[in-house]
């Protein structure tokens, strides 16, 4: 998609500094996409903070290695 925004010339020149892409475009892509999945893991920390996962009963880690190494 083309776009155009307006964005500050320091803030530019920092994003492609810290990403160290090739081009202004590859440095935003590089940066979006952290940010998109940093919003994503913050979002399910929150998910589960709300509702921590729960072990069922009688789960121990011994009977999932045996499941495991079967």
């Amino acid at each position: 998609m083309k776009v155009t925004a307006l964005i500050p010339d320091k803030l530019v020149s920092e994003v492609k500094d810290l990403t160290q892409g090739k081009n202004i475009t590859e440095s935003l892509i590089k940066a979006l996409s952290e940010w998109v999945a940093h919003q994503k893991v913050k979002e399910l920390n929150l998910q589960i903070a709300e509702k921590p996962l729960e072990f069922k009963s009688g789960f121990s880690s011994e009977s999932v290695r045996k499941t495991n190494r079967t």
